[in-house]
């Protein structure tokens, strides 16, 4: 858990949940939301939880990784990309989870360092944190 936090949002889901609407509360992002062909839904080129999850773990752990290399002095190189694969289906114990995979392309870095760089990142990545050694979350009636 952070000791201190420095920066936080807010995100408001409306409607169906996973086939409703999502954005942030300050209005900088906004959209539709619909449930995977594979969950029984309509599909499409809609949004959905899994998405947006990618798309942020995977913003997230490049920030990280290039902060990780700067404390190193080592320079990531420009066209590097971290590709973040976000899986669901049902547990066992009832519910769901998320399985998740990080692919990361480092052009010209020697494995070595490519290696060290991701577990770097890895360390350093919120995301990354939360998912592995948990994060505290407070539901609570509004």
């Amino acid at each position: 858990m952070p000791s201190k936090i420095v920066y936080s949002t807010s995100a408001t889901a409306t409607g169906g949940g996973r086939d409703g609407k999502t954005g942030t509360d300050d209005g900088t992002f906004s959209t539709e939301l619909a449930v995977p062909k594979e969950m029984g839904g309509p599909g499409g080129d809609a949004l959905n939880p899994e998405k947006l999850f990618a798309s942020g773990y995977a913003a997230c752990f490049m920030g990280a990784m290039r902060f990780y290399a700067g404390q190193q002095k080592i320079k990531v190189p420009d066209d590097a990309s971290v590709q973040v694969t976000v899986g669901i289906g049902p547990r066992d114990d009832n519910g769901f989870g998320l399985d998740v995979k990080i692919k990361v392309s480092l052009p010209g870095v020697d494995e070595a360092t490519a290696k060290d760089l991701i577990a770097g990142g890895h360390h350093v990545c919120p995301y990354s944190n939360a998912v592995t050694k948990g994060l505290s979350v407070t539901p609570e009636l509004a």
